[in-house]
């Protein structure tokens, strides 16, 4: 007996919806892969493991970080995309992938479009001078260099980087002239900081806290809309130079058409793990704290900044190494 077209898709769509309702709650059946856009020991890999310690509890399924890097986290990304959309291939990544959109061309994915983020944590860069230099606050150091355009030298963990464009947004908004010099990574550019061979730098708070407090650094300022608890005594950007905010973010993802009922499942979890009071002082020790939300939030936040980074991607003729 043949079944009317419309009475058989119906029955269709309610065996997929039963097969999609098993599917989440028995997941997961088997361990979660985690890939990592970076090597081993950098801010996105300790974030992840943060999570990985807590998460084979509440799932009961072990986690697996593989360790992927290469084009600034584009490879693992594309790894992730290419993965079975079923939950348990996860993508460990960073800031970099809002800026890889406009920084690289011909990408085979688009993060925004693809990549269903369902965990964040971020945090300021934080603007730190050599003591040499000799200002103490931001409407100093603006003063400073538009008295001697050109002269100060803006070390970055290389072209393209959040520490490098975080920096030229600054100067395009301050209406300032500061020489970018890249380095291969963020701890060369401190050391040569810290040597007095460059004056700035829009730092990560792992490679620069120890030194801001042994005072081998002066700390201006942080890059966030508002003060970070980790150095509450230093001001925002923003207070001097209205509509600056940049900030650094690490996040887990996967595949966004992986069934809306996992994606949930795993935004729920990983929150849950994020707000233990015993990972805050991790994520502060990463220079972050926990970013609230759901898969829709982090979506319209990393779509803004995505555009955002397009603009000063643009402007500053800002090429991947």
């Amino acid at each position: 007996m043949q079944l009317p077209r419309r009475r058989f898709l119906c029955l269709a769509a309610g065996a997929a919806a039963v097969s999609l309702g098993a599917s989440a709650q028995t997941y997961p059946a088997r361990p979660l892969r985690c890939i990592v856009g970076y090597a081993p020991g950098g801010g996105t890999d300790i974030f992840v493991r943060l999570v990985g310690q807590l998460l084979p509890a509440r799932l009961g399924q072990p986690f697996i970080i593989e360790n992927r890097p290469g084009a600034s986290s584009n490879i693992a990304t594309e790894a992730v995309i290419r993965s079975p959309a079923d939950g348990y291939t996860l993508l460990g990544t960073d800031a970099a992938s809002a800026i890889n959109a406009s920084l690289y061309d011909n990408l085979n994915f688009n993060f925004v479009r693809d990549i269903a983020v369902v965990g964040m944590s971020r945090g300021p860069l934080v603007v730190v001078v050599n003591p040499s230099v000799q200002v103490k606050t931001i409407s100093e150091f603006i003063a400073y260099a538009k008295a001697y355009p050109g002269k100060i030298a803006m070390a970055s963990a290389g072209s393209g980087s959040t520490t490098h464009l975080a920096g030229e947004l600054f100067k395009a908004m301050a209406g300032i002239e500061i020489t970018h010099v890249p380095y291969r990574g963020g701890g060369p550019a401190t050391t040569d900081l810290l040597g007095g061979q460059v004056q700035v730098m829009f730092a990560a708070l792992p490679t620069s806290i120890e030194h801001i407090r042994s005072g081998k650094l002066r700390a201006l300022a942080v890059t966030t809309a508002t003060r970070f608890e980790a150095l509450s005594d230093l001001p925002a950007v923003g207070d001097f130079v209205p509509g600056y905010e940049a900030s650094q973010w690490w996040a887990i993802g996967l595949r966004k058409s992986t069934p809306t009922p996992i994606v949930e499942k795993l935004n729920k979890e990983i929150s849950a793990i994020l707000s233990d009071p015993r990972i805050k002082p991790r994520l502060v020790d990463l220079g972050s704290e926990m970013f609230a939300g759901s898969p829709a939030d982090f979506e319209a936040f990393l779509a803004n900044d995505t555009a955002k980074w397009a603009k000063v991607v643009k402007f500053s003729g800002a090429k991947p190494e």
